[in-house]
Order: C-alpha cells, then structure tokens, then sequence
C-alpha cells in the first residue's frame, strides 16, 4: 500500500478555515462546525455551494463585504436526546461560521443566495474589470 501524500497547502487551509468559527463563537466548549464550500466561476459569477441539510433556511446569514463571503447561522436539532448510548455521531448541529476571499472582485450589492434540498447556493456577480483607456498623446512644440 502507498502512503499517503500529505498535502501542506490544504492542511493550512483546513486548519485556518476552522479558526474564525472558534473565534468568532468565543466559547471553545460550545458545539461549532465549520461548513465545507466549493467555489468556481462562470464567465459572469462566482458561484459558491455548501450543504447545510437540515438547516432552517431562515437560521442562514450571508453576507460579501471587502471581498470576504461569510457564511453563518445554526442548526437546532429540537429533539436532541442526551441519554442515548451513541456509537457514533456524526450529525452535526450547533452554530457554524464560514469566511472565505473571493477570487475576484464581485459586486457586492447584486449577491443572491438561494438553498433549495439542503444546498446553499450564492451566486456573485462579477464586477466590471477596469478596462484600460486608450488616451492618444498629443504633440506640443515649443516656439
């Protein structure tokens, strides 16, 4: 069997990914998780996609400001029986926290978030590359 090639980029990612919902929480103890994402682009979005299943839509903040998606909320699970010998659980509830930079700037005003089947989809309208300006030289003799 070959041994698994460590990834360093991607552990950093991890590890820093999970840091801001430990901060922004402040409570360590308290139950926290932090969603994955996948991001991608079309000619004209930036499109990022997380699953939140079980999640009540209305418990879901979005928010883009200075280039930085954040993605937060909680997922109460109503009747969570405490006396239940658990062999495994994996389900996960509680407040999560999400940050991520977008790739490229986007206008921040037009962002749209939809969640349909326990899919949080948002969709970034690009914003409008500077285009160059062609400015002619125009040439000045002295007398």
């Amino acid at each position: 069997m070959l041994p698994r090639l460590l990834d360093p980029f991607s552990e950093m990612e991890n590890t820093v990914g999970n840091f801001p919902a430990l901060i922004h929480n402040g409570d360590f103890n308290q139950k926290t998780f932090v969603p994955a994402v996948d991001i991608y682009q079309t000619t004209k979005d930036v499109i990022v996609e997380t699953t939140l299943p079980g999640v009540n839509p209305e418990q879901v903040v979005v928010s883009v400001e200075g280039g930085v998606l954040t993605i937060e909320g909680e997922s109460k699970r109503e009747h969570e029986i405490d006396e239940k010998n658990y062999y495994r659980k994996e389900v996960r509830s509680g407040s999560f926290f999400r940050q991520v930079a977008l790739p490229v700037p986007v206008q921040e005003d037009n962002v749209i978030a939809e969640f349909e089947d326990g899919v949080l989809k948002i969709t970034c309208p690009k914003a409008d590359e500077n285009k160059s300006k062609k400015i002619s030289v125009k040439v000045v003799k002295k007398n």
